[in-house]
């Protein structure tokens, strides 16, 4: 009696190795290591439909019909296996008629009795489509959320969604998004390699209207995902004959339309086609695939609205820092300037709302009297709109203390009292203290073109780099008062923030900036720790010295980018260069007599003859030259300088005939005087009178038979600006004439 489990002999002889490889219902693939193939059995000829591809030789396993896209993923394959490693995953492979098939194989490696590598054998089989289609399609659709979830602009996440889908999923995509009752193309992909032609398909940007009865406009009108899953068994009205010409060129197969819908509204639509472009296991959509696209379009539609939402607060951002900042730079003689403001890292790396696109820096450029100019550079600590606001109240202040003409720790003085005001404590219902104080740094100069005199304060910021011959440093800056707002009680800013002056060098530039220039955050991917202080500012200034002879618009460039990493906060850069040659001014000092009236009127008339001044502003300026100079004779003499009284304790002192000096009084009298300064830029003349009179000049009103009062009404009326300020001897009235129209 036989065991069970013994075999007849004819059995046996049935049982060699090549008789049940020929049985087997699974492909059988050897190759040794070069990938040539020794054997395959005969479910593998079916398979791959190529009967006539004899084996043996230098026939390679990619012959097999594996397309050329998945070349790499076999070489691959192939260098693992060889290693000894086992390798499992799926092919699109080209049968010997033509048609796609997908194949889901598994290789080993094929061994030596002694243990080493001597070929490959691989095992394959057709892949049960339904499943493996689930699969790849529900992996397709956890890509697609991934990507969205990094994107916060439309053009971005539609694009992004058009990469997954072209040419994985379809050869054409078009997505479509409403804008008021239009319906504008926003993204028209096709397969590489291939664009539709002009005038046949509607390109990105173009209004799209699809006929009443379109598949499209069906999808729209009912919100509802339609797929056309043969063309050629089914007939729509077309947009155009162009469009419907090309369709038939290419051989559209099959489309799939879903509406982009989220919180109640359409948005737009997406259109998915597949043509004869490319070659597919199979040229159709069906209902499985309708539903996969619906679910694309409902995580589109969602991903769509949130960056909508998302451009719509950051353009309201973007516009309110735009106009909390100069809109544009006036033109000023005897210097180049270039700013640049980069708003905060966008919302996508913080988290923490809108406010992180707007922030507190902020950067001004002010004229002041005679081409005097004043520049200002600040930040308020943080970001977001409180920061921006504060910013905002801050800049006003400064550009309305600027216009009475005081020195710059004056300024930062009464700057500093507005800090706070506007940061008194905010309480809740409770009435607990709840506010922050806002931190405020700043820097003030006024810079002289025609002195190259540079005045400053500054109030706890970031000294500018003086750049000289080449050579960046920091500017020498000895007195750095504290932030505006935080000085203790009962010191007075006055004590706090002290003027410095410094003569700027012919072609000297200063860059100022705020923090955000050199606090970077580095690259996530980098894994570095961040710069230290000292050494970001000395790649700063390496950099900055390789531009350094260059325009002031490209030494901004070259700061913007010199420090690596990426921008963690709001920035601001301002760059200023003196002029190399020397302006144009004259300067003459007179007694305060009447007949000086004259004297200074011939002066200023052969100076700006000499300038190449018009005639008639030359008389212009004359007559008002006359009329200031006048003002300044008149009060000079018939008012004294303000002195204090001299009280003494005790008796009075005797009396000295030898004090009374004959002629002291007008000894005196004739010691007042004034300065004459003439200034000629490329655009204007200005015209400075200087005296030790105290008293600001004001307009009053002159009555009908009234002789005076009507000099500095005919200035106002006559001159581009005028005004006055006071100096440490006196005071100084000045007004601008432009040298072409009024």
């Amino acid at each position: 009696m036989k065991r069970w489990g013994d075999l007849s002999q004819d059995a046996a002889d049935h049982l060699t190795p090549e008789s049940v490889l020929d049985h087997a219902e699974m492909a059988v693939v050897v190759t040794d290591r070069f990938s040539n193939v020794l054997y395959w059995n005969p479910f593998a000829e079916r398979l791959f439909g190529s009967p006539d591809r004899p084996v043996g030789g230098d026939q390679n396993v990619l012959s097999l019909g594996i397309m050329e896209k998945d070349h790499p993923l076999a070489v691959e394959l192939a260098k693992h296996v060889l290693k000894g490693g086992v390798w499992e995953g799926t092919f699109d492979v080209v049968r010997g008629d033509g048609t796609v098939i997908y194949v889901r194989a598994q290789a080993v490696p094929l061994r030596h009795p002694s243990g080493s590598v001597t070929g490959i054998v691989i095992t394959a089989r057709e892949a049960m489509r339904s499943n493996e289609r689930e699969k790849d399609r529900f992996g397709l659709l956890e890509r697609i959320g991934e990507r969205l979830a990094g994107s916060l602009y439309v053009e971005e996440t539609l694009n992004r969604v058009a990469e997954m889908l072209v040419p994985q999923f379809a050869d054409h995509c078009f997505i479509e998004l409403s804008e008021g009752d239009r319906l504008v193309r926003k993204v028209s992909t096709h397969v590489k390699g291939w664009t539709p032609p002009a005038g046949t398909w509607r390109p990105v940007g173009s209004e799209i209207r699809y006929p009443a009865g379109h598949y499209a406009e069906i999808a729209l009108r009912r919100q509802e995902t339609i797929i056309v899953e043969d063309f050629a068994t089914m007939s729509y009205p077309s947009p155009s004959e162009e469009a419907s010409r090309l369709c038939g060129e290419i051989g559209m197969t099959s489309a799939i339309v879903a509406p982009l819908c989220a919180r109640g509204e359409t948005l737009g639509l997406m259109y998915l086609g597949m043509s004869n472009l490319t070659d597919r296991r199979s040229p159709h959509y069906d209902a499985f695939d309708r539903d996969f696209v619906g679910a694309i379009a409902t995580r589109v539609a969602i991903a769509v609205d949130n960056a909508l939402l998302f451009e719509e607060e950051r353009h309201t951002a973007e516009s309110f820092q735009k106009y909390l900042l100069p809109r544009e730079l006036p033109q000023l003689d005897g210097l180049e300037i270039a700013v640049r403001y980069y708003p905060a890292a966008p919302l996508a790396s913080h988290g923490q709302g809108i406010q992180t696109q707007v922030g507190g820096d902020w950067y001004d450029v002010i004229p002041l009297s005679a081409g005097r100019v004043g520049i200002v550079i600040g930040d308020v600590e943080g970001r977001g709109a409180k920061a921006a606001a504060v910013m905002g109240q801050l800049r006003a202040a400064l550009r309305a203390f600027a216009q009475d003409d005081k020195s710059p720790a004056d300024i930062l003085a009464r700057l500093n009292e507005w800090t706070r005001i506007i940061a008194a404590p905010e309480r809740d219902d409770y009435g607990t203290d709840v506010s922050t104080p806002p931190i405020v740094t700043c820097q003030y100069l006024v810079y002289d073109a025609w002195s190259r005199q540079l005045s400053f304060a500054n109030a706890g910021h970031s000294p500018p780099l003086l750049i000289v011959d080449g050579l960046v440093t920091e500017l020498d800056i000895v007195e750095v008062g504290q932030p505006l707002g935080v000085n203790a009680k009962g010191m007075h800013a006055d004590l706090v923030y002290k003027e410095e002056t410094r003569v700027l060098p012919p072609g000297a530039a200063l860059l100022l900036y705020t923090d955000g220039l050199v606090d970077r955050r580095p690259a996530r991917e980098s894994g570095e720790a961040p710069l230290g202080d000292e050494e970001t500012l000395r790649i700063l200034s390496e950099e900055v010295a390789k531009a350094s002879t260059e325009s002031v618009e490209r030494i901004a460039d070259v700061a913007t980018v010199a420090v690596p990493g990426e921008i963690d906060d709001d920035m601001a850069i301002l760059v200023i260069r003196s002029a190399g040659k020397e302006l144009k001014f004259e300067e003459r000092t007179f007694p305060a007599q009447p007949i000086m009236v004259g004297e200074a009127r011939r002066m200023a008339s052969e100076a700006f003859a000499n300038w190449g001044v018009p005639e008639e502003r030359i008389e212009l300026a004359c007559l008002l030259v006359s009329e200031v100079v006048t003002n300044v004779v008149l009060h000079a003499a018939s008012a004294s300088v303000p002195r204090r009284e001299l009280v003494l304790d005790g008796p009075p002192l005797p009396f000295d005939e030898s004090w009374d000096v004959p002629g002291l009084d007008n000894e005196v009298a004739n010691e007042k005087e004034f300065t004459l300064r003439l200034r000629r830029g490329e655009e204007s003349i200005w015209v400075e009178v200087f005296d030790q009179d105290l008293r600001l000049p004001r307009i009053r009103s002159a009555g009908e038979n009234d002789e005076g009062g009507r000099g500095l009404y005919l200035v106002d009326q006559l001159a581009r600006r005028w005004g006055s300020r006071p100096t440490k001897e006196g005071k100084a009235v000045w007004f601008e004439i432009p040298t072409r129209g009024r």
